[in-house]
């Protein structure tokens, strides 16, 4: 209907909108607006489609629209889905609450923008998908009111970096059945500080780890931060899989394009291959022979593995060297090349050491 398209273009300029200004803002801008190229991978790697939506930091609900788009170009019905946010910014609360009214998405963000950590607004949810782009590396998130919190199943994160605070918020809003994904700095895949590598053995040893992502540079307008993007899960037999003590490792740094000097976005076709290796990984335990590992890009990893590593998830520690290709044909043009400049640089040669024999024969140097 025209009312309808006039929400999507309303929308669509309000979106834009939001990612002038972070451009504008710099690092300011990026606490409410994650890439969308980055939310499309979240998004098409979890096909959210029935039940709860939850997002714990949700900026100007980047994540719930493209849920939303997602939904409906899969001819689903958006009334499916259940929308809860939390942001602790006011000015930004408004913004978000703003960005799903004008699209006419039904949502709760809480009664009021609150700390998600000490003010949790939807304490009894358990949702069926969380995506979420926290704010990395924050320090400065503790209370003394979280010691001994019940979020910390996996122990308690250390005061200085709240990104496994949030992995373990995350875990505890998650239905048996659900499904999250986390963009988190780098560092979060490997960090042994202040007891960092402990909630991360626990939690591979816990098979909450689904799959790790290492995301190409310069995707973000905020900081240079590399990032990656965690999935968990309760059930890794849920959705027609199992893969229990297994984790899939994917290798992304590669794809994308500049869109700028300064800016990479991803493709469509990149966020389908990220999405679809996992969705074949996922249904092979049904569809035996659909999945298969490309050295340098993606493979599936045994706990006994990452074990042996010390519980590091980096993708590019797992997936090994890209394999190159012989292409006879490229060879022999290549060769035929080379060949043809040396024959050609030789009879320059030729004609110069004719050239300089001559010169130094009419000044009496005979050679």
């Amino acid at each position: 209907t025209s009312e309808d398209k006039a929400k999507d273009v309303l929308g669509e300029v309000y979106e834009y909108f939001l990612g002038q200004f972070a451009t504008a803002e710099g690092k300011k801008g990026g606490q409410f607006y994650t890439p969308g190229s980055v939310v499309r991978v979240l998004v098409a790697m979890l096909s959210p489609h029935k039940g709860r939506i939850y997002d714990p930091c949700c900026g100007s609900g980047g994540m719930f629209v493209q849920s939303e788009k997602f939904i409906e170009s899969h001819g689903g019905r958006t009334d499916d889905v259940s929308i809860y946010g939390q942001e602790s910014n006011p000015t930004t609360w408004r913004l978000v609450a703003m960005n799903l009214a004008i699209r006419g998405i039904g949502f709760n963000l809480g009664k009021e923008p609150a700390d998600t950590f000490t003010q949790d607004q939807h304490p009894d949810l358990k949702a069926d998908y969380v995506l979420a782009n926290p704010p990395f590396n924050i320090s400065d998130w503790w209370s003394a009111k979280l010691e001994g919190d019940r979020r910390w199943a996996f122990g308690t994160p250390p005061q200085a970096n709240a990104n496994y605070a949030w992995l373990q918020h995350i875990l505890w809003h998650l239905k048996p059945t659900g499904q999250a994904g986390i963009v988190l700095a780098n560092g979060s895949m490997s960090s042994n500080q202040s007891g960092e590598g402990d909630i991360r053995r626990r939690m591979v040893e816990g098979d909450v780890v689904e799959c790790m992502v290492a995301l190409p540079p310069q995707l973000f307008l905020n900081t240079q931060i590399p990032a990656c993007l965690w999935f968990l899960t309760r059930d890794k037999t849920a959705h027609g899989r199992d893969r229990r003590g297994e984790i899939l490792f994917l290798d992304a740094r590669k794809l994308g394009r500049m869109e700028t000097r300064v800016h990479r976005v991803l493709t469509e076709a990149d966020v389908a291959k990220i999405a679809e290796t996992a969705y074949r990984w996922r249904q092979s335990g049904e569809v035996s022979g659909t999945y298969a590992d490309v050295a340098g890009f993606c493979r599936s990893v045994k706990l006994s593995e990452i074990r042996e590593h010390g519980y590091v998830l980096t993708p590019g520690r797992y997936v090994g060297a890209e394999a190159i290709e012989d292409d006879d044909e490229v060879f022999t043009e290549k060769m035929d090349q080379l060949t043809a400049l040396l024959a050609e640089q030789m009879a320059r040669g030729a004609e110069l050491d004719a050239s300089i024999r001559q010169e130094l024969g009419t000044l009496g140097y005979g050679v």
